[in-house]
């Protein structure tokens, strides 16, 4: 899959841009706060329906307009398609595929695979269990959707729940057993699905892990932590939380506390690891999922990498360059304040390149 066009209109700094891409790589050089990384946002809203960064929609219009526009060319083989976002204040976004509004949102992920790596990856690591568990999310519900459709409809049975347990009035018992029946059946196939996700991850992130760091010699591991994993049924652990759970106000079991651990030997990565231990972390782990979605989904995912090579040592600059410019990587998006690591990357492939200037929310194709 390649992304051989896309225009951009009013889309955060972005006041308007048309860019006809390399099927390669796509170098973005310029200062910081200029719009490199608001670029590759715009391409990761047409893959997930949603901004990396902004919760809420209509921040990502820019400031004094009404509306933003993202449109787009995607080269499947032969086969092209069209994809088009449209946000406007104060109603509802449309997203369409070939002029067709979707019916669903959720039809659209796994369409147009992506990772991303960045600095606020280092979140995975730093912050609470929710993003872990996005994380791996995210990566399965592009390539599995029996997994996505029990997600989805564990969440919405999840809120049905939590909905009774705040009501002024006792719900009748009836009622909740219908909506603890349906998270015990989707989060059987949830938490299932996790654990063997971590076994064919795992390996994966090991190879990157020790190629980036050069060395053998750190013992990483991950781990899954569900309250699932003692043996007891949900439903029995529902029915059981379920006074408890009234006075709280929300649902205290299920595969909703989920975690992923990351231990470097005994202990936390997060309490242990160097800074440059914890970003070639979540930069493997990143490259982990490139090689899981490209085994397990329908087309080879995009790779946008944004100032990935800041507070890296040079080697392990050295070992990414040579990674990410393997033939088995397709269509590249970087960002950059630096030069040097293209030409290094250039160095290293004969693929196609275009390189872009990026200054004060324009871009300019420089060769």
């Amino acid at each position: 899959m390649i992304l051989q066009q896309i225009s951009i209109l009013n889309y955060k700094n972005i006041q308007q841009t048309d860019l006809h891409l390399s099927p390669k790589i796509n170098y973005f050089l310029g200062k910081n706060a200029m719009g490199k990384t608001n670029l590759l946002d715009a391409v990761y809203y047409l893959s997930f329906c949603k901004s990396h960064t902004n919760v809420v929609d209509t921040h990502n219009i820019a400031h004094n307009e009404e509306f933003c526009l993202l449109q787009a060319t995607y080269c499947f083989g032969d086969r092209q398609e069209q994809f088009l976002c449209s946000i406007r204040r104060k109603q509802k976004k449309q997203f369409k595929r070939e002029k067709k509004d979707y019916e669903r949102l959720s039809d659209h992920i796994g369409v147009l695979p992506l990772v991303m790596v960045s600095p606020a990856d280092t979140e995975l690591i730093a912050g609470s269990s929710e993003g872990r568990r996005r994380f791996m999310d995210m990566i399965l519900s592009q390539f599995d959707k029996p997994y996505l459709q029990a997600l989805l409809r564990y969440n919405k049975a999840l809120q049905q729940r939590n909905a009774l347990l705040k009501a002024d009035t006792l719900a009748d018992d009836s009622l909740m057993d219908i909506w603890e029946e349906q998270m015990w059946n989707e989060g059987r196939i949830i938490h299932m699905r996790r654990k063997q996700f971590i076994e064919e991850f795992t390996p994966l992130f090991d190879a990157y892990y020790r190629q980036i760091a050069s060395t053998d010699a750190e013992d990483i591991r991950f781990s899954h932590q569900s309250q699932l994993n003692t043996g007891v049924d949900l439903l029995t652990l529902l029915r059981q939380s379920r006074a408890k759970d009234r006075i709280l106000g929300y649902t205290t079991v299920g595969v909703h506390k989920d975690d992923l651990l990351m231990n470097l030997g005994d202990y936390a990565i997060k309490r242990v690891g160097s800074q440059g231990q914890n970003k070639t972390f979540v930069i493997a782990m990143k490259l982990a999922q490139f090689d899981l979605m490209a085994q397990c989904g329908h087309t080879k995912p995009i790779l946008l990498l944004d100032d990935i090579f800041d507070k890296l040592d040079a080697l392990r600059v050295e070992q990414i360059i040579r990674i990410v410019s393997q033939d088995k990587f397709g269509q590249i998006f970087i960002t950059d304040t630096n030069r040097k690591h293209l030409d290094d990357i250039i160095l290293q492939t004969n693929s196609p390149f275009h390189l872009y200037q990026v200054e004060g929310g324009a871009i300019e194709l420089l060769s």
